[in-house]
């Protein structure tokens, strides 16, 4: 049987490693702000504070949670982070050289010195990756550009924000690169590496993994709209939210909200959520130039295309273009860039993060990325896998200029605040 639990107001910021809050002796789930109104996450098994999910299982006292906190939507947010830094001058868990520098070998002596080195996990919530060229590649490193003196062929530092360890049911693609096969690796090859174990218990694993997957968290409310679960919004109604094939009519939460009362600001802000998924739905894109994607007249839905969830429905991960390092650079301060020669005819492309070429080795997948699920996006920012865009209007003007869509400013904000709502 599903199990709700019930919302409780919580703000406060973590720093015990992103633990839980208090269950009130109600089981009460975490509701951390968003941008325009709340959150909530059910449970559908109960909430356990006892699950491993919670314990530290590694040498450096990192938990799961260190990094999917629940009071920011199961990932990381700056704010969040930012906190965590004050409340301990750095030593929080989730600051840990292995994969919260700038490079392994950057200086934390310091609290001044960690401010520094933790600078792009504090200012995007950027975890580094550590990966290196695949034997047998079809490209090769032809030159490197890392303003922390460390990437290599051998280990190029790769920078992602951690994926929400929520509605994880809906997966067809595990990691931004694909590179795990199952949940139970994911945890396993998480707690090797950023808990740093020397060892896994896979009975551990094994309630991890079950606990995750009875998680699901969407948005609740919106300051203006009021409850979004009126309009078909909210966790308990995703709870039990079939795993459907994807559809091209993607969304079809609020639109009942269409012809709603619009002479109060209630009533206006829920039509102009209807409006936004209805674009969302079906406003025209050129879709043109997307490695994984044939060059087509389609829609928001043609990638986010899970009925309700938001991702991509069949395992075809993307190149959207926010790795590329022409790409808005000023989006992207910090960033390693690496320029790779295709080793049969010579062309070169430089990039932020190969992505899923790492782990095929294959030329024509540099810059593609798996498509994320969409709901509670509205707790987690920065978006897409490297914090290029601050908030979910800055990723619709992306889109805008990216495809050359032809939205009016009043579409914009409309598509902003379905986002927002789901």
């Amino acid at each position: 049987m599903r199990k709700t639990i019930g919302l409780l107001l919580f703000f406060a910021a973590c720093t015990d490693g992103g633990g839980r809050g208090d269950d009130n002796g109600g089981g009460g789930t975490q509701n951390p702000p968003a941008a325009t109104g709340q959150g909530e996450t059910v449970f559908t098994a109960g909430s356990d504070a006892s699950n491993p999910f919670f314990a530290s299982l590694g040498t450096n006292l990192r938990t799961c949670a260190s990094c999917h906190d629940e009071t920011a939507g199961w990932s990381l947010t700056p704010a969040l982070l930012q906190t965590r830094f004050n409340a301990g001058d750095g030593t929080d868990p989730v600051f840990r050289s292995v994969d919260g520098t700038t490079s392994p070998t950057a200086d934390t002596s310091t609290a001044a010195a960690r401010q520094t080195s933790y600078a792009l996990l504090l200012q995007r919530g950027l975890i580094r990756v550590g990966k290196g060229i695949p034997e047998g590649a079809e490209f090769t490193l032809a030159s490197v550009s890392d303003p922390y003196g460390f990437a290599t062929a051998a280990e190029l530092s790769l920078f992602r924000r951690p994926l929400p360890s929520t509605n994880l049911g809906f997966l067809s693609q595990i990691m931004w690169d694909t590179r795990e096969a199952t949940l139970a690796t994911q945890a396993t090859d998480a707690t090797t590496g950023h808990a740093q174990a020397m060892g896994v218990d896979t009975t551990q694993i094994d309630q991890i993994v079950a606990f995750e997957s009875s998680i699901y968290t969407a948005q609740r409310s919106d300051d203006v709209a009021g409850d979004l679960a009126e309009g078909g919004g909210g966790a308990q109604a995703l709870s039990t939210q079939a795993l459907l094939p994807g559809s091209r009519n993607a969304f079809t939460l609020y639109g009942a909200w269409a012809n709603v009362d619009t002479s109060t600001a209630e009533g206006q802000r829920r039509a102009s959520i209807a409006r936004g998924e209805r674009i969302f739905n079906t406003e025209p894109i050129n879709i043109q130039g997307v490695a994984g994607l044939p060059d087509q007249r389609g829609s928001c839905s043609t990638c986010h295309d899970r009925p309700n969830v938001g991702d991509h429905a069949t395992a075809v991960p993307m190149n959207i273009g926010v790795a590329d390092a022409n790409q808005r650079t000023d989006n992207l301060p910090g960033l390693p860039r690496y320029t790779f020669r295709n080793t049969t005819t010579g062309a070169t492309v430089t990039i932020t993060d190969p992505g899923l070429a790492l782990v095929t080795g294959k030329w024509a997948d540099i810059g593609r990325f798996k498509i994320p699920v969409l709901r509670g996006v509205a707790m987690r920012p920065p978006y897409f896998h490297n914090g290029f865009a601050n908030d979910l209007r800055a990723v619709v003007q992306f889109y805008r200029q990216r495809f050359n869509m032809r939205l009016s400013d009043q579409e914009e904000t409309d598509l902003v605040n379905f986002l927002s709502a789901l």
